[in-house]
Order: C-alpha cells, then sequence, then structure tokens
C-alpha cells in the first residue's frame, strides 16, 4: 500500500465504523468486523487503531468536533445583538447535528459503552458544545443583556475551577451563580435532544421542532435570556410553506 493510500484508508475505515455503529451499536464494533466492512484485514486497520478503543476514541472525538463546528458555524457572533436569538441558532445546530448523526450522538450522549473509559484526549473536543453556550452567555454578560437571577445560589460556588476557566473567569454578582445555570442549560439541551432523537417525546408532542425552540426558550429563562418564540414560529411556519 502506497503513502498516498494511507489518508483514504483511514477515512475510509471510520466511514465503515461509523455506518456499522448505525446498524449494530457501539457494543457490535470490533476491528474484525470493521475490517471486513472496509474490505481489508485487521493487519491493515491496526496501523492506525491498533485496538476497538482506540477505534471508538477517534470515532468520539470526531462526534464531538463536527457537532461543535455546526454549533460555532450557526453562531451569528456580534453580528446577533439579540442574545436569545443566537443562543437558539445554536441550540438548533446542535439539533440539526443529532438528527442527522444518530449513531454519533448516540455515541456520544448515550449510553456508555461496556469495557470502554473515555481518554483524556476527548476532553477538548467535547468541551466544544459548553464552550459555544457560554460564548453567547459571556457576551450577553458584556452587554448587559442578563436578567438577574430571582434566586441566586445560597452559598459559594458549585463549579471546578476548569469550568470557570471554560468561561473565562467567574462573573460577579448578581450574576455569581451563572455558570451554575449555564451547566443547566447544557444538560438540559442534551437532555432534550435525547428525548427528541430516541424519540420519547412523540407520544405526548404535536409539533416536534416547535417544541424544541419552546424548550430551549424555558432553559434559556434560568441564564437570564429570553428566547424570541414568536420569531422563532415564523420561520418554522415558512420554511413548511
Amino acid at each position: 500500500m502506497s503513502s498516498e493510500d494511507l489518508p483514504r484508508l483511514d477515512a475510509l475505515i471510520k466511514e465503515t465504523a461509523r455506518r456499522q455503529l448505525t446498524e449494530a451499536g457501539a457494543t457490535g464494533l470490533t476491528l474484525q468486523t470493521v475490517a471486513v466492512g472496509s474490505g481489508v484485514t485487521v493487519a491493515e486497520v491496526q496501523p492506525f487503531f491498533a485496538d476497538r478503543d482506540e477505534l471508538l476514541t477517534a470515532l468520539i472525538i470526531d462526534a464531538y468536533n463536527t457537532s461543535g463546528e455546526a454549533m460555532e458555524q450557526a453562531d451569528p457572533g456580534e453580528r446577533e445583538t439579540d442574545a436569545g436569538a443566537r443562543l437558539l441558532a445554536v441550540a438548533r445546530a446542535l439539533r440539526e447535528w443529532s438528527f442527522a448523526n444518530p449513531a454519533e450522538f448516540a455515541l456520544i450522549y448515550g449510553s456508555p459503552v461496556p469495557g470502554y473509559a473515555a481518554p483524556e484526549t476527548t476532553v477538548a473536543p467535547a468541551s466544544r458544545t459548553p464552550a459555544a453556550l457560554a460564548a453567547v452567555l459571556r457576551s450577553a454578560l458584556a452587554a448587559g443583556s442578563l436578567t438577574p437571577p430571582k434566586r441566586p445560589l445560597p452559598g459559594p460556588t458549585l463549579v471546578t475551577a476548569d469550568a470557570v476557566a471554560l468561561f473565562g473567569g467567574q462573573p460577579e454578582a448578581p450574576y455569581g451563580d451563572l455558570l451554575e445555570r449555564g451547566i443547566v442549560l447544557w444538560s438540559n439541551l442534551i437532555g432534550l435532544l435525547v428525548f427528541q432523537v430516541f424519540s420519547r417525546t412523540h407520544d405526548s408532542v404535536a409539533d416536534q421542532s416547535a417544541f424544541f425552540d419552546y424548550a430551549v426558550a424555558v432553559a434559556a429563562e434560568a441564564v437570564g435570556l429570553t428566547v424570541p418564540l414568536e420569531d422563532s414560529r415564523r420561520e418554522v411556519a415558512a420554511a413548511g410553506s
């Protein structure tokens, strides 16, 4: 095999693995099945991925990076002066990626894979999602467009030094618990997507897209942002017409 073939084989192996994630889930992924699906031998796979865990790690990193990149690209940044609209755009981008890539979404946000422990190399890619949310909150805080909380956290901070560093510092009163509220927003967003991607709300919700916007708006209130739901409904109606 020539050196020119190596990048193509790397991509083929991961593409085959992603397809098998869709068909059999992460627990059914092995180097043997991926090699057979790629039309190569296990010996040809191992220079790229020594074992199943290395392959899973590569897929996890790719999933975090592509989903994080989708959010970053959807963020209008300072061009959008309405922080609530900006938050909705970022959240919608993650939803769109999640429905387009359900197997990868399940890999990073579903049940843990038995026998697999994610290494430190997954931390930075995984941070891109909360960082995209933090960028909106940080900008809104600097612009003075957040509504102060009615019920501030009664005590010392509950977040780690790493979380403070990711945000860029500890906010001052009356927004001293903004990081805690931001993590609640993040976890609510992922939980909402788990329900929607895995069809947990289809028996009780008539319009999944509109409900997603509404749920983001409800969660956003906890961080002091107002999501413009009327505008989002007009956008959904226009897209469907």
